[in-house]
Formats: C-alpha cells, sequence, structure tokens
C-alpha cells in the first residue's frame, strides 16, 4: 500500500509569532537547541521566554500555534482505523508542509509475524531530503530492542498498556515532513494504527537542529579473546584500552549539534556480567575522550551490574532484564540527556567497550538520538531484515554453547 496519507489538508496559517517562538524555544532550550531567535527582540514580562520553564507552571501560558493531527483514523465514520502494510510495501503516515514541529508519535499494531518489531521500518524526512534522518526499526525507536514487547516510561519514550509505543522527541522542520513505515516481513501488517501529533508555525528559530535517529548493530561484537573463564581473570583485567579500537560504535555525526541518548539491546553469547565497557566519547575530531565511564552499568545511571532487577526512570532505565548473566541473557536499556545533551561543533563518536578493553562477544542492536544542522552524514546500510533478529552465537568463553536457533 505504497502511499497511503491520512492527514490534516490545508491546514490554517498559524498566528502570531512572539508567544509560539517563546514556547518553542523554552523546549529546545530544554534539550540544549538554542534560545529562540526572538531573544535579543524587547520581552513583554507576559511573553519573555522561560528557558528552564517548570512544565506546571508553563500550562497557563496562552500559545498561538495550531496543533494537528495525522492518523489511521477512519474518514468513512467508521471503526477501520487502521491501516494495512503489505510485505514491500510503504505507508506514508504524516506528509505535510512546514514550518512545524512534530511534538508526539503513537503506534500500536496489529501482526501475526515474529519480531514484526524489527521487520517494520520506521522512517523520517525534513524539509525534502532524499536520505532520511530517522532510519530505525520501528520496535528499537521506542525502546523494544530486542523484538519484544513490555511497558515502561521514560522522558522521552513509553510503551503503554496493551502495547501502545509513545514517542515525545521534538522534531522540528522549516518545509516540510514526512514519516513513513515499510513492512520488510514476509507476512501482511494487518492493522497499523498510528496517530501522530503536530503543530504548525510561521517559522522556526534559526537555531534549532532536525531530529536524527540511526539504528546500529554488531552480532556479535567480536571480543579479541575467548581465552577466558571469569571477567575478572589477569588477562582479562590487566588489558588496557587506550585508544576507544574495537568499541562498539553508537554514533558517528558530522555538523553542528547535540546527542540527547541511546536505546541499546544486549543479548549475551557469553556467561558472566556483560556490562564491565565504559563508554568512550569523542568531540569534534579531537583524539583525546572527552568522555570516559566507568562501566556499562554506569553509564545507564546503575551500579553493580542492576542486581539483576529492572528499573525505568526519567532519564535512564535497563526495564527488560532476562536470564540474568547467562547465555541468552537478555536486557533492554535506555540512557537520555535531557539534562545537559553533549554538544559537538563539527562532530562527535559516542561509543562503548563491549566487556573491558572489548573482551567479550556478546550481541548489540541500539538506536543513537541527536539533534543537528543539515545536511547529516550518510547513514550505514541498514541490515537486512533476518540479520536483525536477535540471536546467540558460538563464539567460545564461558558457558555452555547456545542452543541452535529454532526460527
Amino acid at each position: 500500500m505504497e502511499g497511503i496519507h491520512r492527514l490534516d489538508q490545508n491546514p490554517r496559517k498559524a498566528l502570531p509569532r512572539r508567544s509560539l517562538l517563546g514556547y518553542l524555544a523554552s523546549a529546545g532550550a530544554a534539550l540544549g537547541l538554542g534560545s529562540g531567535a526572538s531573544a535579543a527582540e524587547p520581552k513583554a514580562p507576559d511573553q519573555s521566554p522561560r528557558p528552564f520553564p517548570s512544565p506546571l507552571a508553563e500550562l497557563p501560558r496562552l500559545r498561538n500555534y495550531r496543533a494537528r493531527r495525522s492518523s489511521s483514523a477512519d474518514r468513512s465514520g467508521g471503526n477501520a482505523d487502521y491501516v494495512s502494510i503489505e510485505p514491500g510495501a510503504t505507508a506514508t503516515v504524516l506528509e505535510t508542509a512546514g514550518p512545524g514541529t512534530v511534538t508526539h508519535v503513537w503506534f500500536t499494531i496489529d501482526s501475526d509475524e515474529d519480531y514484526h518489531l524489527k521487520k517494520l521500518i520506521l522512517r523520517a524526512y525534513w524539509d525534502g531530503e532524499k536520505e532520511p534522518s530517522v532510519e530505525v526499526p520501528v520496535g528499537d525507536f521506542f525502546g523494544l530492542t530486542l523484538g519484544d514487547y513490555f511497558p515502561y516510561q521514560s522522558a522521552l519514550t513509553t510503551v503503554a498498556s496493551i502495547k501502545a509505543l509513545n514517542a515525545y522527541f521534538p522534531m522540528p522542520f522549516a518545509k516540510s515532513a514526512r514519516i513513513t513505515v515499510t513492512n520488510e516481513g514476509k507476512i501482511r501488517t494487518d492493522s497499523f494504527y498510528y496517530n501522530i501529533d503536530y503543530i504548525t508555525l510561521p517559522e522556526l528559530p534559526s537555531d534549532l537542529g532536525y531530529f536524527h535517529a540511526q539504528y546500529r548493530q554488531a552480532a556479535p561484537c567480536a571480543g579479541w579473546t575467548n581465552d577466558w573463564k571469569k571477567n575478572s581473570d589477569d588477562l582479562v583485567n590487566t588489558k588496557k584500552n587506550l585508544t576507544g579500537e574495537g568499541n562498539y560504535v553508537f554514533l558517528e555525526a558530522q555538523g553542528k549539534g547535540s546527542f540527547i541518548g541511546v536505546t541499546h539491546g544486549v543479548l549475551q553469547n557469553q556467561d558472566g556480567w556483560f556490562g564491565e565497557g565504559d563508554e568512550m566519547i569523542y568531540v569534534d575530531n579531537d583524539p583525546r575522550l572527552s568522555i570516559l565511564g566507568t562501566g556499562t552499568e554506569d553509564y545507564y545511571n546503575g551500579a553493580w551490574n542492576f542486581g539483576g532487577q529492572p528499573f525505568a526512570y526519567l532519564h535512564n532505565g535497563a526495564p527488560f532484564i532476562v536470564n540474568f548473566e547467562k547465555v541468552g541473557g537478555r536486557y533492554c536499556l535506555y540512557r537520555w540527556h535531557t539534562e545537559s545533551p553533549i554538544t559537538f561543533e563539527n562532530s562527535i563518536k559516542v561509543t562503548i567497550e563491549h566487556g573491558h578493553a572489548n573482551h567479550r562477544s556478546d550481541s548489540f542492536y541500539s538506536t543513537a538520538f541527536w539533534y543537528q544542522s543539515e545536511p547529516h552524514a550518510k547513514f550505514p546500510v541498514l541490515p537486512a531484515s533476518e540479520l536483525r533478529i536477535p540471536r546467540t552465537f558460538e563464539v567460545g568463553g564461558p558457558g555452555p554453547a547456545p542452543l541452535p536457533r529454532t526460527e
């Protein structure tokens, strides 16, 4: 069903810009995106920008944007509030002219295909670009990084009961926005429901970045040795990693922007705690590390291997933990840098070790989220759908050999 459209036609022109730009600038400042084009103008007391507003205190503030929605609602007045997507087909879930900002994305899906969360691909294009700024399996975008549904809540993504996928990233566009979903599976997606909320504006502040999200995986991450029995073995524990060589890469980007976070799925191919690796972040081609961490669980703002206990908070979480520290162990993790996005003037490389100095060979699946000026660097080629299905691998090291894959 190529080119399916469900959108508001001929949106009304938005009204005067001062208070609405103050609103957008406040949202942008909260994400480290700038204070807005009107910041230098004289400000009336009741319309001054609030760079760090209290959300509840801002609710009474009158705003002049126009709220819009693109949805799968049945325009006949019936109850068929969904679209179906055949194998190989693409559904367009938003297509609108700008300026504006997407404020909320909601999906729910009825599909008989196993791992359909890995086989449906979300793409977003801003201002008529030919290469997408967002290219991510639907599940990974919403933090369901191993293809399983589970409920959780965070500041930017939530999964509500039952199988309700929500994202709250502001996604500004100056000229146009197009969002699509492609079925790369073998079975028709019978019912794909969506609501995409956005606002229309007369213009955007000039210093807002464009929203980007990029999927990567290494299945498995190849460790430098399989001759070990415990993470604390001397062979492993005395190894040094001063350059980041062999690290798993969450993101490499070029341009000016702000890194705001990551979702991360791990499938263990070896026994023991997978998270001995440190995050290592390089900014603006500086060969020296800008940010060096102390351990994977520390990057996700937990501690002591999470104690094997799932948790989900506004900025950080490991809401899904199964078969803790064993071959076949599964973890879904996230970290949002909304308190201080990691800024870059011309480039950034965000990495993490897989085990201490990269000794482990577990499988990683991740999505990085950031804002930047356009154009963006070309994304890595998306792995084929069958390669995105999480599975264990025989890699040596501690633990039993993985069971043969049944799918």
